[in-house]
């Protein structure tokens, strides 16, 4: 993961406006509550959340476990480790971590670690893609894996189901916890565009199941034909989950 969001960092301005529109969707959701925040987090945001939080007034540090990424943030720059990110205890009214938490390994110590750096009442307002998430795309490459080669490896990162996302904020000791979903779609007329951007954004495979071996030359051409299409372009669907939970 952090290898990947380091290779990134020099490409994520391409996918900015995305990164952008969705952060847009997400920050919405801080109308909702008449609550002032003055010290915000932006764990993991690429950019997208921390100039839009230092327009409100707030002071900001960014955080990712990609030094060039933190410093491409707009924030503090903060460099966390992937598990022990040794973030300070009770320092934040607000943390923000948009598309930051799908790749981490322990989810509910991740969002433990987050709720000990909020003050409390505090507020953590997070997204993250849900399955159904590129199902297209998935099935895709299960099919051309099986078909060209006799077998398959994920291909597609596994994503939490939106029914648990509130248990895994209450498990990690939020009040009020609150998860609801946002379908997306994204249209292509070249389907080799949704791949450049996964990888502009810092969103490749990063399982450590995945095989190590070249892909079969006729494996993704086979797979982009088998995706779905609607007037003419491909669609990727985005099942993005937002979240929000209170510190006590």
């Amino acid at each position: 993961m952090r290898r990947h969001r380091d290779r990134a960092a020099s490409r994520i301005g391409r996918v900015a406006p995305v990164l952008a529109e969705l952060a847009g969707r997400l920050l919405d959701r801080l109308d909702d509550t008449n609550r002032r925040f003055e010290t915000a987090l932006d764990f993991g945001g690429r950019g997208a959340i921390a100039p839009a939080l230092l327009a409100r007034g707030m002071a900001v540090d960014s955080a990712d476990v990609s030094a060039p990424m933190a410093a491409l943030a707009g924030g503090v720059p903060r460099i966390v480790g992937a598990e022990d990110f040794g973030l300070p205890v009770q320092r934040y009214d607000l943390v923000i971590a948009h598309f930051a938490l799908h790749f981490i390994n322990d989810l509910p110590g991740a969002l433990i670690q987050l709720r000990r750096a909020l003050k409390p009442e505090g507020m953590l307002l997070a997204s993250m893609p849900v399955l159904g998430t590129l199902g297209g795309l998935r099935e895709a490459l299960l099919a051309a894996e099986l078909e060209c080669a006799g077998g398959a490896s994920p291909r597609v990162s596994p994503f939490p189901e939106l029914r648990d996302c509130a248990g895994l904020l209450q498990r990690a000791g939020f009040a009020l916890p609150v998860a609801d979903i946002e379908d997306v779609e994204f249209l292509y007329a070249d389907p080799l565009a949704l791949l450049h951007e996964l990888r502009d954004a810092g969103e490749t495979n990063a399982v450590l199941a995945r095989s190590r071996r070249f892909a079969p030359r006729a494996l993704f051409p086979l797979a982009l034909g088998r995706l779905p299409v609607r007037d003419g372009r491909v669609v990727a669907t985005l099942r993005m989950a937002v979240l929000t939970g209170w510190a006590s």
